[in-house]
């Protein structure tokens, strides 16, 4: 994403003293872009009308002060910043976004309890602003947080991040290849893991992101999933909709959805079209990889299923 001033190299000098600060589209490559290649930036996008805004900011303000400089917080006014609002198209108030390196990595709309806030900015805390950690695995963590919320664009971003350090790590590499299947680019995602060192392609998250884009390439069109949803509910015998369903919402990273369909399947018609629901689930746990709780869980639930 290419923001107002670009993301040139840190200046001496970018940091302050305090590490609150109003800022506007005039101050936004600096307090944030520049400043977030140091340290990792919040941006709370709020409004003087907002009800929720007056709840959240002193909580942010609370938490970030807390974090005693390894974190920042930047307040900008979208009554009097239209057009930042609209770049990082800002849909309501308040919107909070994370840079990291100069790019946004994560974000969250509306009023969170300072637990929620607190986590984020512990997570955030343990990073330094070109993306590395200082707490091992840091950036990883909180990269597979974003992929569990969904937020493919910032994972993947923050996975690049690593890459372009430890251009060897497993985690990263079979994380990225995930990002890139749920975005549809499944021959980058194919390059980048063919591409993988030869000393870490039996990893759990290469190998797993491997089956991943060979079940995706199989898959091919699944349809809507919102279609697919509806069919089910007006027949929940529509096996051909829930199989199709659920392996759209695999691929998705919506794993316990996913395995819950086709078990309904195993359930109701253990033989359909010769076992291929169970057939499938087995290619889900090997995608995922023996120690994933999705695989653990599922499988004691399929023998269940199987053996009852």
């Amino acid at each position: 994403m290419a923001l107002l001033g670009g993301a040139s190299a840190p200046r001496a000098g970018v940091a302050a003293a305090d590490p609150i600060k109003d800022g506007d589209i005039t101050t936004f490559a600096e307090d944030v872009i520049r400043a977030s290649m140091q340290v990792p930036v919040l941006v709370d996008f709020w409004a003087p009308w907002c009800g929720p805004c007056k709840q959240l900011t002193p909580v942010l303000e609370k938490v970030v002060r807390a974090a005693k400089g390894k974190v920042r917080l930047v307040k900008i006014n979208v009554d009097e910043n239209p057009e930042l609002a609209q770049q990082l198209r800002i849909q309501s108030v308040p919107t909070v976004f994370a840079f990291v390196g100069g790019q946004p990595v994560t974000a969250f709309a509306g009023a969170q309890p300072e637990s929620q806030v607190k986590m984020l900015v512990d997570r955030l805390a343990a990073m330094r602003g070109d993306g590395a950690t200082e707490a091992e695995g840091g950036g990883i963590e909180l990269a597979k947080q974003l992929v569990e919320r969904g937020e493919w664009n910032a994972a993947a971003s923050l996975f690049r991040e690593i890459l372009a350090d430890s251009p060897g790590d497993a985690e990263a590499l079979g994380g990225l290849a995930r990002c890139l299947l749920n975005q549809g680019q499944r021959a980058e995602a194919r390059k980048l893991l063919d591409g993988a060192p030869k000393e870490v392609a039996g990893h759990p998250a290469v190998s797993g992101a491997r089956a991943a884009l060979s079940l995706a390439e199989e898959a091919g069109e699944l349809g809507d999933a919102t279609d697919l949803l509806a069919r089910v509910e007006v027949d929940p015998n529509d096996h051909e909709a829930r199989y199709r369903l659920g392996t759209l919402l695999f691929l998705r990273g919506q794993l316990d959805t996913a395995i819950d369909h086709l078990l309904a399947i195993v359930r109701r018609e253990r033989d359909w079209q010769d076992g291929q629901a169970r057939k499938q689930l087995l290619r889900f746990f090997e995608a995922l990889g023996p120690k994933h709780p999705a695989t653990l869980k599922g499988r004691r639930m399929l023998s269940s299923v199987l053996f009852s």
